[in-house]
């Protein structure tokens, strides 16, 4: 019971670094069948701030799934292609492009991607962007490649919130940046703890608990206009916000009623109501990715387990049975998984479980604050070692493993966000 309410009250303070480091990423491991694809640098991209080819190469080394081959020089996506050539270069796939700067001042930048195996085009795209957008405009080009080669949705373009406490100016930042850790940006800065930052669907705001009030209390940031307000404030503890699928409501864990209960709420702060009921701590509540179910964790048989109900709230059925301890339920955007964090064997482990057939698997050990890649192919999750927290990305069959640190200090609470349009 100490620890669940320590989870409610306090989970998530973290130790650590200055606000602009960026993130560095080391990764081990690979996919078991790799993709060999040659990426060609981009005609004339030097006009850009940062080569295009680049980003693509190391957005999809990241990924675990390809074997990067170079090609050497530039080729355009309007020159000649022996795809004889590059079979025999042992490439499956061919990545090449082209960048121009517009008289506006914006680049114009094509791509395509070749089949060479079967000997055609698979992909084209041609946007027109602003400079300071170069590296969306590569993230969604890898996107394209990972789409058209795996058939999953790549994640590139996504972006990640997480937050840093500050140590030499005493203060906690909630910070914003794309899914390889680079174009960092500060969305709140606190004298206070900040924990629990949470996405909405559109990718707009970020839900997150502060302790600015000398008590927690939730808050949602408006990372457009840069404004914020009050979403819940009642009486004792307001945690764990997490949003609906549609963004029109969140659910969030209140102790306003005595013991802490799942709670809905509208995304304006209006319509509050109790969806859980037990003489438990009752907290962590997560949607299901079609909106009808809540997980959630519960220590109602005596330790913290994860449950589920109905998202109107009712009857819970427990879904954790092995390990006595077991928290923070995150749910893939298919439906089909289960990510938590277990504490067996006198630490805490990552679990990945297979809803249908219940089959678990142990993805990293050392890990807290799960959060799924919106694409359901990888989880970040937080870590540490050596004395130092950071962050850590696996897939989900545990094969791909990435690390993000910074040069210093400690991060930690990620939520990945959503599928930017």
């Amino acid at each position: 019971m100490k620890k669940l309410q320590q989870l409610v009250f306090s989970a998530g303070l973290l130790a650590a670094a200055g606000a602009h480091a960026q993130l560095k990423i080391e990764i081990s491991g690979v996919s078991a069948n790799q993709i060999p694809v040659a990426i060609a640098a981009f005609g004339d991209e030097g006009v850009a701030p940062a080569k295009i080819s680049e980003i693509i190469k190391a957005d999809l080394e990241l990924s675990g799934v390809f074997k990067v081959i170079d090609a050497g020089g530039p080729i355009s996506e309007t020159d000649p292609v022996s795809y004889s050539q590059w079979k025999q270069r042992g490439a499956d796939a061919l990545v090449v492009g082209s960048v121009q700067k517009l008289a506006d001042g914006r680049l114009e930048v094509r791509y395509k991607l070749y089949d060479t195996v079967k000997g055609g085009q698979l992909s084209t795209l041609s946007n027109a962007t602003t400079p300071r957008y170069t590296r969306t405009a590569a993230h969604r080009i890898a996107d394209d490649v990972y789409e058209k080669l795996t058939g999953t949705r790549g994640a590139f373009a996504t972006r990640i919130a997480y937050v840093k406490e500050n140590r030499a100016a005493r203060d906690y930042r909630l910070l914003v940046a794309d899914a390889d850790g680079e174009s960092i940006q500060e969305a709140v800065i606190s004298k206070d703890p900040i924990i629990s930052p949470s996405w909405s669907p559109d990718g707009s705001k970020v839900a997150y608990v502060s302790f600015e009030l000398r008590k927690p209390v939730i808050y949602v940031q408006d990372l457009v206009t840069g404004g914020r307000r009050v979403i819940v404030n009642e009486k004792g503890s307001n945690s764990a916000p997490s949003w609906s699928p549609d963004g029109s409501s969140l659910t969030v864990a209140l102790s306003k009623d005595g013991h802490t209960q799942v709670y809905s709420v509208g995304a304006d702060g209006s319509g509050l109501r109790r969806l859980s009921n037990s003489n438990g701590i009752d907290t962590e509540p997560q949607y299901s990715a079609d909106g009808q179910t809540i997980y959630f964790t519960s220590d109602r048989s005596g330790g913290p387990q994860i449950y589920k109900m109905s998202a109107s709230g009712g009857n819970a059925q427990r879904v954790t049975f092995n390990g006595s301890y077991n928290i923070s339920p995150r749910v893939s955007s298919d439906g089909k998984t289960l990510a938590w964090v277990s504490q067996r064997d006198g630490g805490y482990s990552l679990y990945a479980m297979n809803l249908a057939s219940g089959q678990e698997i142990r993805l990293a050990d050392s890990a807290t604050e799960p959060s799924f890649s919106p694409n359901g192919k990888y989880i970040m999750y937080a870590t540490k070692a050596g004395g130092r927290t950071s962050l850590a990305v696996v897939s989900v069959d545990g094969r791909v493993k990435q690390r993000l640190s910074t040069p210093a200090g400690n991060i930690r609470e990620p939520n990945w966000g959503p599928f930017m349009k």
